[in-house]
């Protein structure tokens, strides 16, 4: 049976072929050899492969000026990722023998590494590993049910809702609380739709940390979405915490790349997105991810807009209210009616109306109007900075954005050159130029966040000396493209833009070959914000 985990509540358990049970007291009897799910799956894509007739592809990711290190990767699909959390546990239990339920609730705990689980399984201190676990240790479970475990004639009040149900109505945990069924119901729906919580649910009874396995949570919910949800955060958070397996970011994919060991390198889903499987963010080549994760944080926050605020306003130098000048006059009144001090914008100082107000400036207080002056200086000096790598890194975000349309511009366009007498083979340039030119476009991106936070050193003129050169290649090609074809101009365009994306290709190998250097040799220097 093939398991859908994203799209079906039917097959989640991985139990095998088990019929579900209300805590009964053979479940720790159980084989646990039996405690797994088979799941018959395709293979992954792996990195490295070949297009499919699907048109999936795996593939190394790493583009020109990148080590040729084979860094792979496979592409997980929703029932292959519940097979890798499977197989886990089932490694796992060959070796503790504990019910598959429990070994997920353990596993989670530690993050899903297998070694350190192993290792605090085997120190001696079994009852400490399963209390910090929250579970009951299953080799004490038929003792617990004997005590808690009593069968009676007389219907028994729920203690949630009050209400009298015949004992067969409740079930419970291992620690012995039981409840009825519908409240049991309704606090797990609770718990996992409104709150989002789904390894983590506890005992519904006050101050019990026992958490509930996922045969009860299916066992007690009716619902369909809310099974699916429950799956989604139990396959969610086996994802999260494994350092190996990254979700893809693009919206609405729900394939996971698995990798061999992590770090900053590109990889490349099967929908064609392209990351960072570091941080998750595009592939950002040339700037490492701590300087990215700045730079989105400074164009997300408003400490731009704290930038103009301080170039274009002043406080009072007697109350301290902060006045913004909308005019061309230094002569400033505080709006503060209890104030109303005047002052020269220029140099803070007091205004005299009946001198001169250069006079007062370069007579008042000298360092201080210096400060002030300096201050305001700096501040707009940094808000240019900001805006003159902001709007360039902007503008190549806004051109990769319109890659669909330039595709399809270039689509129509080796029709018009197949009137030509040219034929579909002879055409692919401008698909391959089209390729070359986004690839300059993300790098050039980048280089602008690289090139912010850069100080100034004889490498950083190379680097901007290369950036340059592939800006200018870059636009050149662009124009290209965007040039009508006619028979006259057929083979003169062709050969231009061959040309030109080659050259493209060679300048963005080496200005990133140049990066890479200096981050190996250390030649770098930045400005810490």
């Amino acid at each position: 049976t093939t398991v859908n985990v994203m799209d079906s509540d039917e097959g989640y358990n991985y139990e095998f072929d088990e019929e579900e049970e209300e805590c009964s007291e053979d479940s720790a009897e159980e084989d646990p050899e039996d405690d797994t799910l088979e799941v018959e799956l395709d293979d992954p894509v792996v990195a490295g492969g070949e297009r499919d007739e699907c048109g999936e592809t795996g593939g190394s990711g790493l583009g020109p000026g990148q080590d040729e290190e084979d860094y792979r990767f496979e592409v997980l699909t929703a029932e292959q990722i519940l097979q890798h959390m499977v197989e886990c546990i089932r490694e796992v239990n060959d070796v503790i023998q504990n019910p598959a339920t429990i070994t997920r609730i353990l596993l989670s705990h530690f993050n899903w590494d297998k070694e350190k689980l192993m290792e605090r399984y085997f120190d001696g201190n079994l009852d400490k590993l399963f209390s910090e676990c929250h579970v009951i240790n299953p080799s004490k479970k038929s003792r617990t049910r004997l005590m808690n475990t009593r069968s009676s004639a007389q219907d028994l009040p729920c203690q949630i809702c009050y209400l009298n149900y015949p004992n067969t109505y409740f079930t419970g945990l291992e620690c012995g609380h039981k409840f009825c069924m519908q409240c049991w119901g309704d606090y797990l729906t609770t718990k996992i739709i409104e709150e989002g919580m789904g390894q983590t649910i506890s005992c519904p009874a006050h101050s019990c940390d026992i958490l509930v396995d996922d045969n009860t949570v299916m066992r007690l919910i009716t619902e369909s979405k809310v099974k699916l949800k429950y799956q989604h955060l139990i396959t969610n958070s086996f994802v999260e915490c494994n350092r190996l397996l990254k979700w893809c970011p693009a919206p609405d994919c729900h394939h996971v790349v698995k990798v061999q060991y992590p770090d900053a390198k590109p990889v490349r889903c099967t929908c064609g997105r392209q990351f960072c499987f570091n941080c998750g963010e595009n592939w950002h080549d040339p700037v490492k991810c701590k300087w990215l994760r700045k730079w989105i944080k400074k164009c997300d926050d408003d400490s731009e807009t704290s930038n103009w605020i301080a170039a274009n306003t002043r406080e009072c130098p007697k109350c301290h209210v902060t006045i913004e000048k909308d005019g061309g006059c230094n002569h400033m009144v505080c709006r503060n009616q209890s104030c109303k001090a005047e002052f020269c914008w220029v140099c803070l100082g007091p205004w005299e109306p009946h001198g001169s107000a250069w006079y007062n400036c370069n007579r008042y207080n000298e360092d201080d109007a210096k400060a002030a002056r300096d201050a305001q200086e700096r501040s707009r000096a940094a808000l240019q900075r900001y805006l003159f790598y902001c709007n360039r890194y902007m503008n190549h975000m806004q051109s990769l954005r319109f890659e669909h349309k330039l595709y399809a511009g270039v689509k129509a366009k080796m029709e018009e050159m197949q009137h030509h007498n040219m034929s579909w083979i002879e055409v692919q340039f401008l698909k391959k130029a089209v390729d070359v030119l986004c690839q300059c476009r993300s790098t050039l991106m980048f280089t602008y966040v690289f090139a912010f936070y850069l100080k100034k050193n004889n490498q950083s003129i190379i680097f901007e000396n290369n950036q340059a050169d592939l800006e200018n290649a870059t636009e050149v090609l662009s124009g290209y493209l965007e040039r009508d074809i006619s028979q006259d101009s057929l083979q003169d365009i062709k050969q231009k833009v061959q040309d030109k994306y080659r050259y493209c290709e060679s300048r963005r190998r080496v200005l990133l070959q140049h990066v890479h250097e200096g981050y190996e040799k250390d030649l770098w220097e930045y400005i810490e914000d």
